[in-house]
């Protein structure tokens, strides 16, 4: 048995579970696995909005139940992400190195797109307007995996909300500490990552901060809330708009946009010797790599990958501490609901 989920691939063989197109499933706990029976699917914000522009949210629950089916895992087939879950351990197998005990309530701080899932409720209480599904059926976790208990002073959607993107904040902090009062910019600064983005920024010495957001409305809650010294209002895919909108290039751009096409512009706002980390599942990364040379743009570009040591509690920790983030997270949820 693999600690990496060998074990776990139907096709094709000799691949790991994310690469995989098809998962095991089965919900017998292997010696170091975890079974945990879900209660929510939290899909990531790339990936849910391609599946309610593809399928409208009538039919976003159906295309969601037919990529379980048909792969034994979440995995966006355009966008190729997936997001994370919240369920109640029901098994440990006796060689797991996770730490988890029978019952403990947990966020996976995997991806679904490399965790063998069963769906058993049809998702009938969903109504496909919010990337958080309820959600019954099991997983299984590796001995490889991550996962975090969910704290007991925060609602379960709002900490499944903040644990999704834990990983952007964690990175951010490291990539700011770098430097020595960094300008910052954030593209997408009043979404989930980027406002916690903002505030980890700030909390690690950035100089001038600037989030960007596609419209007013967003403009107006990331100003009330205090976050950014600068907001501006700009179509990230417009690279052009994109720098003229900043007016000076910053030291250090996170991109943490849903949608295609935002490579250019972040790479135009990046000051030469800059460094761009793309938090954002929609990220073309060959586009990127292309682009900075076209444009003869001298920028580290890094590829957040959702893992820094410690990011859950930093997170939480960052929520916690800045009332203004935690309420940007619950006006998010209000909307949606």
């Amino acid at each position: 048995m693999s600690s990496y989920g060998l074990h776990r691939v139907l096709h094709p063989a000799g691949v790991l579970p994310q690469q995989a197109w098809r998962l095991d499933a089965d919900d017998t706990c292997g010696p170091d696995e975890v079974v945990l029976d879900v209660e929510r699917l939290n899909l990531d914000a790339a990936s849910y909005r391609q599946l309610r522009e593809q399928h409208g949210v009538e039919g976003v629950r159906r295309a969601v139940l037919d990529i379980v089916a048909e792969r034994g895992k979440v995995q966006n087939p355009v966008t190729g992400s997936g997001g994370m879950l919240l369920g109640t351990v029901r098994a440990v197998g006796p060689d797991s190195p996770l730490g988890l005990r029978v019952g403990d309530r947990v966020a996976t701080l995997v991806s679904l797109t490399l965790t063998p899932l069963r769906v058993t409720d049809d998702l009938r209480r969903w109504d496909g307007a919010s990337e958080q599904v309820p959600c019954t059926g099991t997983a299984v976790l590796f001995g490889r995996s991550i996962a975090a208990v969910l704290p007991d002073d925060l609602p379960d959607e709002l900490a499944l909300s903040v644990l999704d993107v834990c990983g952007a904040p964690a990175l951010t902090d490291r990539v700011v500490r770098r430097r020595t009062a960094p300008s910052v910019l954030v593209l997408g600064g009043g979404g989930k990552s980027g406002s916690l983005s903002l505030a980890a920024a700030r909390r690690a010495g950035a100089g001038r901060l600037t989030a960007l957001v596609p419209t007013d409305a967003e403009a107006d809650a990331v100003r009330a809330a205090g976050l950014a010294d600068t907001v501006v209002v700009a179509d990230a895919r417009d690279p052009v708009a994109v720098a003229d909108a900043v007016d000076r290039p910053a030291d250090v751009t996170v991109v943490c946009v849903d949608v295609p096409g935002c490579e250019h512009g972040a790479i135009l706002a990046t000051a030469d010797g800059g460094t761009i980390v793309f938090f954002s599942m929609a990220t073309s990364f060959p586009t990127a790599a292309l682009g900075a040379e076209g444009l003869a743009a001298d920028v580290e570009m890094l590829i957040g990958n959702g893992y820094v040591p410690g990011h859950a509690a930093f997170a939480l920790d960052l929520l916690r501490a800045e009332p203004a983030v935690r309420a940007l997270f619950e006006h998010r949820q209000t909307q949606q609901a």
